[in-house]
C-alpha cells in the first residue's frame, strides 16, 4: 500500500512539474495582459489542480494495468501461435480504443457543425450526428486496419520506412483529388487518434509482440504501430470525403 501511494505521489509531482511552464505562461498572460480578476485566477488554479490529479491517476493507471495487460495479451497470443486471433485482436483493439477516444469525438462533432455551416450536409441534428458517426467509424476502422498491417509487419519483418513512405505517397495523391473541406479534417484525424486512450495500448501491443520473438528487437520492431495508426486515418478520411462528395 505504501509503495502504491508513493508511486501515485511521484506521478502527481511529475505531472505538476511538467505542467508548471504552461501554468506560468497562462498565469502571466492572465495577470499582465488580460488583467483578469482574482476570482478568475482562483478558478484557473483549481482547474490546473484537477488536471494534475487527472494526469497523475492516468499515468498510474497506465503503469498499473494498461501496459501490462497489452503486453501480456500480445505474449499470450504469440505463444498460442494463431496469426488469425492475433490479427483479430489487433483490429478490435485499434477499433475499440479509437472509437472511444475523446479527442476524436470532439473533432468529429466540430467537423459536423462546420460541414453543416458550409452547406456540405443538411443542417439538421440527425444529419450532423450521422456525419460525425461516419467520420468516427472511418477513423476507427482505419486504425484497426493500421494495427493489422503493423502486426503483420512485425511477424513478416517488413520494412517500416517503406510502408510509411508508400502510405504518404498515396495520401498526397488523394489530397489532390479530395474535397478541400475534408483535407484539414483528414490530417487532424491522424493526430487525434494517437491520444490518451489509444497510444498506451498500441505501444504495449507492439513491444509485447516484438518481445515474444527471439529474432525481433523491441526497439526496432516493437515501435512503429503508432506511426501507422496516425497515417491510416488520413488516408481513410480523404477517401471518405471523396466518396461522400460523389454520393
Amino acid at each position: 500500500m505504501k509503495d502504491t501511494l508513493k508511486t501515485l505521489a511521484d506521478d502527481a509531482l511529475s505531472s505538476a512539474r511538467d505542467l508548471l511552464p504552461i501554468v506560468l505562461v497562462i498565469g502571466a498572460f492572465q495577470i499582465l495582459v488580460f488583467r483578469e480578476s482574482v476570482v478568475d485566477l482562483i478558478s484557473m488554479a483549481l482547474g490546473m489542480l484537477l488536471v494534475v490529479a487527472g494526469l497523475a491517476f492516468f499515468l498510474f493507471g497506465l503503469r498499473l494495468a494498461l501496459f501490462p495487460v497489452g503486453e501480456s495479451l500480445a505474449h499470450a497470443l504469440a505463444r498460442k501461435g494463431s496469426v488469425f486471433w492475433l490479427v483479430v485482436f489487433a483490429f478490435l483493439l485499434g477499433f475499440g480504443t479509437t472509437i472511444a477516444e475523446p479527442a476524436l469525438m470532439a473533432i468529429a462533432n466540430e467537423a459536423a457543425d462546420v460541414a453543416a455551416d458550409a452547406k456540405a450536409i443538411v443542417a439538421s441534428d440527425e444529419s450532423k450526428q450521422n456525419y460525425a458517426l461516419g467520420l468516427r467509424l472511418t477513423v476507427a476502422f482505419a486504425v484497426g486496419v493500421a494495427l493489422v498491417i503493423g502486426v503483420i509487419r512485425i511477424l513478416a519483418n517488413w520494412s517500416l520506412p517503406f510502408i510509411i513512405v508508400a502510405g504518404y505517397c498515396v495520401i498526397l495523391l488523394l489530397t489532390a483529388i479530395a474535397p478541400v473541406e475534408i483535407v484539414g479534417i483528414a490530417y487532424d484525424s491522424g493526430g487525434v487518434t494517437t491520444s490518451t486512450v489509444t497510444v498506451p495500448l498500441v505501444a504495449a501491443l507492439g513491444i509485447g509482440l516484438a518481445s515474444s520473438f527471439r529474432d525481433r528487437n523491441p526497439m526496432t520492431d516493437g515501435f512503429g504501430l503508432i506511426a501507422l495508426a496516425s497515417l491510416a486515418p488520413i488516408l481513410f478520411v480523404l477517401s471518405y470525403g471523396i466518396v461522400v462528395q460523389w454520393t
